[in-house]
């Protein structure tokens, strides 16, 4: 479908749901359809890189997948040395795989430089988009089928792994509203051709970062101070963590913690729209051509996988976790491959504090014990 049509199809989609909900919908709703809607949302159609509209440590080169897949190989070592079945197969599972790129750098290493780990591994990427799976095949034609497809994530024991993936679900948005005292939530309604700013009641705000704020804090709060929370990022990280039985969950994204959310610089929120790796100032305009991110909350994700069970691990940046994995390279007997120069310019994107090394975040929780809880709402397919 051209470009066009297909954003003025996901406008019309867009503007009959909010006909449908009383006029308006709340961000997150609008986000979810601008991004998702099946054949016609932003990520149907998004390429990854430099030709495409975001970037992502894959995008830099291989380096990123192959020292990941180094880790990989240690967390396995480590997981059969506790007395996992050496008969059974090493699960790494990926969700937001995009095109498959890091999966194909990291199975590649695998099959170079660790052969054992290679054999025993099972590769399984949570895909629910038939077009993004047809995508990720092409890419990784030639594991076969070392590599599977889920739509939705199974029992596993093993690591799972996700790259710039909890920034893309839907936020809520609420505001201050300083005359009422009182928290209302940023809602979309139509205005003409275009799409505006409304508000909306707030609703009930217990399970969000609002609940019982002091007094103090919300006495200088200025007007329209925003604050945004993913209840879909955190109900997924707790269902990932319900169907790990041992092992580890880690994740990549540019975030911040607890301490940071009341930041005077960010008033407005975090919420950024993207076109062609371009800032684009009105994040309403053209709904399916933009891709839209907020920073996670790491402190409110990590408290969901401790909940669940999960022992945090680390939650440092990109640079230190990074740094950390090269040094193990160094080391006498380390069989990761020779530093290139291609492999140091890599490494110097992926850590230099005006590149991904400072905003970019790194959360590890692990699981010891065998035993875990399952989330009936979500059989194992």
């Amino acid at each position: 479908m051209p470009a066009e049509p297909r954003l003025a199809e996901l406008a019309d989609r867009i503007r009959l749901a909010m006909a449908q909900d009383g006029g308006a919908l709340p961000f997150s709703r609008f986000m979810e359809l601008s991004l998702y809607e099946p054949e016609l949302g932003y990520y149907e159609h998004a390429r990854v890189g430099r030709a495409g509209d975001f970037y992502t440590s894959v995008s830099v080169g291989p380096l990123f997948g192959e020292l990941m897949a180094l880790q990989g190989a240690l967390w396995f070592d480590g997981l059969e040395a506790a007395g996992a079945d050496i008969g059974r197969p090493l699960h790494w599972v990926e969700a937001g795989a995009h095109e498959g790129r890091f999966a194909a750098d990291f199975l590649g290493w695998l099959r170079r430089h660790r052969p054992d780990r290679y054999e025993r591994i099972r590769y399984t990427i949570v895909e629910p988009s038939r077009r993004r799976r047809e995508w990720q095949r092409a890419t990784l034609e030639e594991f076969g089928d070392r590599v599977e497809w889920r739509e939705a994530l199974p029992v596993f024991e093993g690591v799972f792994f996700g790259n710039e993936l909890l920034d893309a679900f839907p936020i809520e948005r609420f505001g201050w509203e300083r005359a009422s005292g009182s928290w209302f939530r940023w809602g979309v309604h139509p205005r003409g051709a275009a799409f505006e700013w409304c508000r909306m009641p707030a609703g009930p705000l217990g399970g969000t970062p609002l609940d019982g704020l002091p007094a103090e804090l919300l006495g200088v709060l200025p007007d329209g101070f925003t604050v945004e929370c993913s209840p879909a990022a955190e109900a997924w990280w707790r269902s990932a963590a319900s169907r790990l039985r041992r092992g580890w969950m880690v994740t990549f994204d540019y975030g911040y913690e607890d301490s940071d959310r009341f930041r005077p610089e960010r008033e407005r929120g975090t919420l950024r729209g993207y076109r062609e790796h371009r800032h684009v100032d009105d994040v309403l305009e053209q709904p399916g051509s933009i891709d839209l991110t907020a920073h996670v909350d790491f402190g409110r994700i990590a408290a969901v996988g401790e909940e669940a069970g999960l022992v945090t691990e680390g939650l440092e940046s990109q640079r230190r976790f990074l740094t950390g994995l090269m040094a193990a390279t160094l080391k006498p007997g380390a069989t990761f491959g020779e530093w290139t120069a291609g492999r140091v310019r890599q490494f110097q994107t992926l850590t230099h504090p005006q590149h991904l090394g400072h905003s970019f975040r790194v959360l590890v929780q692990k699981r010891n014990a065998a035993f875990f809880w399952v989330q009936t709402a979500h059989p194992e397919r």
